[in-house]
C-alpha cells in the first residue's frame, strides 16, 4: 500500500479524504511546503517561494468552490535568515492573500536548518464541491495545459534555477472558472500530485474506473504541482462548461469517461 494512503487510513474520520474538511459551511485545509522536498532556495527568490507556499494552499479552497477567509501560517526558518529575508517571505505571503481576499490571522515560527511552511486555510462555501460522487457515464476534464511544471522542475534540477513566470514557481488558480462553473460540476479536486495520481485517488474514492479517449504521455500524466482543476460532470453539462471556459479564457480538455473498474496510477509516489 502507498505509505501516504496507509497513514491517512489510520485516522477514521468522515471529514478526511478530500482537498479540505467540510464542517458546516466552513472548509479547513492544510498543506506543508518544504525546502529539499518541494523546492530549493537557490531556484527562486524567497518572495516567490512564499507566494507559491500560499498559492498551493489556497488551491484546495478554489477546487472545492470555496472562498478563502483566513490563513494560519507556521514557518520553520533557517537561523541564518535576517530581517531582509523575513520581509521578503512576509511580502510574498501577504500579496497572495490580498489577491484572494484572505487574511493571515496567526501561526507560529521556529528556527531550524531549512525553510518550511505549514499553512492552514479556513474558507467558506454554500455549495462545496467534493471528490464525489462520480457515476458511470460522467465526463472527466482538466483545465489548463499539463506538463509544464514537470518540464520546469527538470530544468531546475539540471541548471539550478527556475525561469521567471514559470508554471512551477507561479501556478495559476482557476478561481473565475470555478465560480461560474460550479453549478455544472459534480466532483472536483486540484491536480497537485499529477493527473494519473489524482485520477487514481478519484477512482479509489468513488470505486469507479476511467476510459481515456486517447493516450496521455507519462510526461503529462505524471507532472505534479500543476494545481489545475480536475472535474467530473454529466454529458448534459458539457456545452455550458465549454462556454464558461471560453468566457474565462480557461483551456478545458475533456479526456475521459467514468466506467466500471479501477484506474491504475503508473507514476512514482511523490510523498514517500
Amino acid at each position: 500500500m502507498n505509505k501516504e494512503f496507509y497513514f491517512i487510513s489510520l485516522f477514521n474520520n468522515k471529514s478526511i479524504g478530500d482537498d479540505a474538511a467540510v464542517v458546516g459551511k466552513y472548509l479547513y485545509s492544510h498543506d506543508i511546503f518544504c525546502e529539499g522536498i518541494h523546492f530549493r532556495t537557490e531556484w527562486m527568490p524567497l518572495e516567490v517561494i512564499a507566494k507559491k507556499a500560499m498559492l498551493v494552499n489556497i488551491s484546495d479552497a478554489v477546487a472545492m468552490n470555496a472562498k478563502p477567509l483566513y490563513a494560519l501560517v507556521g514557518i520553520e526558518m533557517p537561523k541564518r535568515f535576517e530581517m531582509p529575508q523575513m520581509r521578503a517571505i512576509a511580502k510574498g505571503l501577504q500579496e497572495v492573500c490580498a489577491e484572494f481576499g484572505c487574511e493571515i490571522i496567526g501561526g507560529d515560527t521556529v528556527a531550524g536548518d531549512r525553510l518550511c511552511f505549514s499553512i492552514t486555510i479556513v474558507s467558506i462555501s454554500n455549495r462545496p464541491i467534493e471528490r464525489g460522487p462520480i457515476k458511470e457515464g460522467m465526463l472527466i476534464a482538466y483545465t489548463g495545459r499539463l506538463g509544464a511544471s514537470k518540464n520546469e522542475l527538470t530544468k531546475a534540477l539540471r541548471y539550478g534555477k527556475v525561469g521567471k513566470k514559470s508554471r512551477f514557481s507561479e501556478p495559476i488558480l482557476r478561481q473565475r472558472f470555478m465560480q461560474r462553473a460550479a453549478r455544472h460540476i459534480t466532483a472536483a479536486m486540484d491536480i497537485s500530485d499529477g493527473l494519473f495520481d489524482d485520477l487514481a485517488k478519484l477512482s479509489r474514492h468513488n470505486r469507479i474506473g476511467f476510459r481515456l479517449f486517447s493516450p496521455i504521455p507519462k510526461r503529462v500524466g505524471c507532472s505534479g504541482e500543476e494545481y489545475e482543476l480536475l472535474i467530473a460532470f454529466w454529458p448534459s453539462e458539457r456545452e455550458a462548461l465549454m462556454r464558461i471556459a471560453e468566457a474565462t479564457r480557461t483551456p478545458l480538455t475533456i479526456f475521459a469517461r467514468a466506467m466500471r473498474g479501477r484506474f491504475r496510477n503508473v507514476c512514482h509516489a511523490h510523498h514517500f
